[in-house]
C-alpha cells in the first residue's frame, strides 16, 4: 500500500489561502479595532506626557516623555486653587445630578401614569424648549442673577446654590422625555396591582417603579453629571471669583493667556479632572448592564 504525500510547495499554498481566508472573514476585524484604540489612545497618551514633561510647556512636549517629573502636579496645587474648583465642580455636578434626576423621574412618572388637564401641552412645551440651546437665554439670565445678586445674594452670582438651579432646569426637559419613555414600557398591571393591594401612588412609585427603571437612572444620572462638571459657558458668566469657579472655568484660565507656559500643569488638571467621571461611570456600569438584562415581569 501507497501513501500519498504533498509537497512543500503545495502545503505553503494551502496555507498562504487559509491565512487569506482568515484575514477575509475576521483579520480585517482585528485591524480596524488596533487602529480604532491607537486613535483613541494617542491623544490620551499625548496628554499624560504633558503632564509628566518636567519643562511644563507646550513646545517642548513630545508624545513619548524624555523625562519625567510630578512637578506639574505640584505646581497645579501649589500655584492654583485647583482643589477648591474640584471640590466645587463634585458637590455642584452631584448635588445637581441627583435633583434633576428625581425630579425628573416624578414628572415621568406622573406623565405616564396619570391623565390630567394640561398633559399633552406640558409635554410638548418640554419638547420646545428643548429645541433651544440654553445659551441663547444667557443675556436674560444674565439680567435676571443681577438682580437676585442684590436682593438674596446666597444665590447669586459666585454661588453654587445660583449655578445649580440653571443646571437642574436645564436637564429637567429632556430627561423628563427619557424617562416617561420608560416608564410606558412598563406593564400598567404592576400598578393596578399595588393598588388593588393597599399601596399609594408614592409607594408604587418607589418601591416598584424606581427599582425597574434603574437602567434610565443610570444613564440619565450619568449625562447629568457628565454634563454639570463640563459645562463652561454659563459658568464663566456666572463665576468670576477665584474660589467659586468650577474646574471648567479654571482650567480655561491656565491656557487662556500663557498656553504654552502652563500646559503642562493644564495636562496634569485634565488628568485629574477625568478621574471622577471615570468613578461614576464604573459604578453606574454594573447598574446599566444588569437593569438591560433583567425583566420587568418574569413569566
Amino acid at each position: 500500500m501507497s501513501t500519498r504525500t504533498e509537497s512543500p510547495v503545495a502545503n505553503r499554498n494551502a496555507a498562504g489561502r487559509s491565512r487569506n481566508r482568515w484575514f477575509a472573514q475576521v483579520g480585517w476585524r482585528h485591524l480596524v479595532g488596533i487602529l480604532a484604540v491607537a486613535f483613541s489612545l494617542f491623544p490620551i497618551l499625548f496628554v499624560v506626557s504633558a503632564a509628566l514633561n518636567p519643562l511644563g510647556t507646550l513646545s517642548s512636549t513630545e508624545l513619548l516623555p524624555t523625562g519625567a517629573s510630578l512637578e506639574n502636579f505640584t505646581n497645579l496645587f501649589e500655584r492654583t486653587a485647583f482643589a477648591r474648583w474640584f471640590l466645587n465642580s463634585l458637590l455642584l455636578a452631584g448635588v445637581a445630578s441627583f435633583a434633576s434626576i428625581f425630579l425628573s423621574a416624578l414628572a415621568a412618572y406622573a406623565f405616564s401614569r396619570m391623565r390630567f388637564a394640561g398633559r399633552r401641552v406640558g409635554l410638548l412645551s418640554l419638547l420646545l424648549i428643548q429645541m433651544f440651546p440654553q445659551f441663547l437665554a444667557i443675556v436674560a439670565i444674565f439680567l435676571i442673577f443681577t438682580k437676585v445678586t442684590e436682593l438674596w445674594p446666597v444665590i447669586g452670582f459666585n454661588t453654587p446654590w445660583g449655578l445649580f438651579l440653571l443646571y437642574m432646569g436645564a436637564a429637567l426637559g429632556a430627561n423628563t422625555w427619557l424617562m416617561k419613555g420608560f416608564f410606558d414600557t412598563l406593564p400598567k398591571e404592576l400598578d393596578e396591582s399595588a393598588t388593588m393591594d393597599g399601596a399609594s401612588h408614592a409607594q408604587v412609585f418607589f418601591r416598584i417603579m424606581l427599582p425597574l427603571v434603574a437602567p434610565i437612572l443610570a444613564v440619565t444620572g450619568l449625562l447629568a453629571f457628565i454634563g454639570s462638571i463640563n459645562e463652561f459657558v454659563i459658568a464663566n458668566v456666572f463665576l468670576t471669583d477665584t474660589n467659586s469657579k468650577t474646574l471648567a472655568v479654571g482650567m480655561f484660565g491656565l491656557v487662556a493667556g500663557e498656553r504654552n507656559n502652563n500646559f503642562g500643569i493644564f495636562a496634569a488638571g485634565t488628568l485629574l479632572t477625568a478621574i471622577p467621571t471615570v468613578l461614576v461611570f464604573q459604578l453606574l456600569q454594573r447598574y446599566i448592564v444588569n437593569g438591560l438584562t433583567a425583566g420587568a415581569v418574569k413569566g
